[in-house]
C-alpha cells in the first residue's frame, strides 16, 4: 500500500514539471494530458492486457450498480457506501461515471486506500485462503487449478475518467490507479454445465475533455471495442459527458454536434441497450431510437448533501429482459 501511495506522489511530481493548460472544444478548461494522448496510452494498455478485462462467467440472472460524480475529497463516505451497497447486494460489478475525486494527491491516496479496503472485503466474501497467500473461489477444491493470489484477483470496480479527474494534472493520479480510460469487457452467461449461452458487453469511453478526439473515433471505427467478433446479447455504454441535456435552460457541456451524431449512430450499430452518463449533476431519463439514456445525479455528499436515490442498479435476467431501479444512499456529510 505504501509503495502505491509513493507511486501516486511520484506521478504527480513528474507531470507537474511538464504541465500546460488546454481548452477543450466545448470551452471547459482542462489541464494536463489531452484526450488524444490519454487514449493512446489507454489503448496500448488495453491491447496489452486485454485478457484481464474479462469478468467471470455468471449463471442465470445478474445485477450491476452505477454511480458517478463522487468528487471525493476529505470525506469518502459516499464512495464507501456505494461499494458496500454493491458488495451486500452481490452485484457483479460496480461502474463509476467519472469525477471520482478532486485532484489532490491526498484525495487519491484516500481513494486508493478505500478501494483496497473494499477489495479485502470482496475477497473475504468470495474466496477462501489457508495462508493469506493462496486464494480459492468459495466452494473450489484447494490445490486446484483455480488457485490465485490477492494481487491477481480483479476487484470489479470499473470507472470512466471525468473532466475533474484530469484537472490540475489529475490524469497522472487517476491512471496510476485505473490505468485505462478506454476499454470494454464481456460478461459470459453460462449454463449449469459451464457452457456459454450468451455474452453481454460493457464499453467505457473517455469523454473527460468533452470530446472523443480523433484517435478514439479511429479506434472505435477500427473495431477495437468490438471484442473477438462475438455476437452480443446486450451492450451497455458508460461515458462521463452526457449526450442529452436534462433541460434546455440548464448549463451542461455536451459533445460537439458532429461527435453527438457519430455516437448516436455508433450506439445503433452496437445495439446499445442503455447508455449511462454523468457530468451535469442532474437526473435525466429518455429513450432515443431504441436506446435508453440515463444521466445520473451526483452522488457526492457535497453536491447532494441529503440522502437520496443517487445510484442505479440494472437487473439482467436469464431470459434476456432488462430492468433497472434507483438505489438509495443514506450517508450524510460528517459535521
Amino acid at each position: 500500500m505504501k509503495l502505491q501511495h509513493i507511486a501516486i506522489m511520484a506521478a504527480l511530481a513528474i507531470v507537474a514539471l511538464t504541465s500546460c493548460e488546454k481548452v477543450s472544444p466545448i470551452g471547459v478548461l482542462v489541464s494536463g494530458t489531452a484526450v488524444e494522448d490519454r487514449v493512446k496510452m489507454s489503448s496500448l494498455f488495453y491491447k496489452q492486457y486485454r485478457d484481464e478485462f474479462v469478468m467471470a462467467g455468471v449463471e442465470g440472472d445478474y445485477t450491476f450498480i452505477v454511480g458517478g460524480d463522487s468528487h471525493l475529497t476529505t470525506d469518502p463516505g459516499r464512495m464507501d457506501e456505494m461499494l458496500a451497497i454493491g458488495l451486500e447486494n452481490e452485484d457483479a460489478f460496480y461502474a463509476h461515471l467519472g469525477d471520482i475525486a478532486d485532484t489532490k494527491p491526498e484525495y487519491y491516496i484516500r481513494l486508493d486506500s478505500l478501494i483496497q479496503a473494499a477489495k479485502k472485503r470482496y475477497v473475504a466474501k468470495y474466496f477462501d485462503t489457508d495462508d493469506n497467500k493462496t486464494y480459492y473461489p468459495k466452494g473450489a477444491v484447494h490445490d486446484s487449478d483455480e488457485a490465485t493470489t490477492f494481487q491477481e484477483i480483479t476487484f470489479p470496480f470499473f470507472p470512466v475518467v471525468g473532466n475533474h479527474d484530469i484537472t490540475h494534472n489529475g490524469w497522472a493520479l487517476w491512471s496510476n490507479i485505473f490505468h485505462s480510460s478506454f476499454y470494454e469487457f464481456p460478461m459470459h452467461i453460462i449454463n449449469s454445465n459451464g457452457e456459454t449461452v450468451a455474452i453481454d458487453r460493457f464499453i467505457f469511453l473517455d469523454s473527460a475533455s468533452g470530446t472523443l478526439g480523433q484517435e478514439q473515433i479511429d479506434l472505435i471505427e477500427e473495431g477495437v471495442l468490438d471484442g473477438n467478433g462475438d455476437k452480443y446479447r446486450h451492450t451497455f455504454v458508460f461515458s462521463h459527458t452526457n449526450i442529452f441535456r436534462p433541460s434546455s435552460w440548464q448549463f451542461a457541456s455536451t459533445f460537439p454536434r458532429e461527435e453527438t451524431f457519430f455516437l448516436l449512430n455508433q450506439f445503433k450499430k452496437w445495439n446499445v441497450d442503455i447508455a449511462f452518463c454523468g457530468h451535469v449533476h442532474a437526473w435525466d431519463e429518455r429513450v432515443f431510437e431504441g436506446v435508453t439514456y440515463l444521466t445520473l445525479d451526483s452522488m457526492s455528499e457535497a453536491n447532494s448533501p441529503n440522502p437520496g436515490d443517487y445510484l442505479v442498479r440494472v437487473h439482467v435476467n436469464a431470459d434476456g429482459t432488462i430492468t433497472w431501479e434507483k438505489v438509495h444512499m443514506s450517508y450524510t456529510k460528517k459535521k
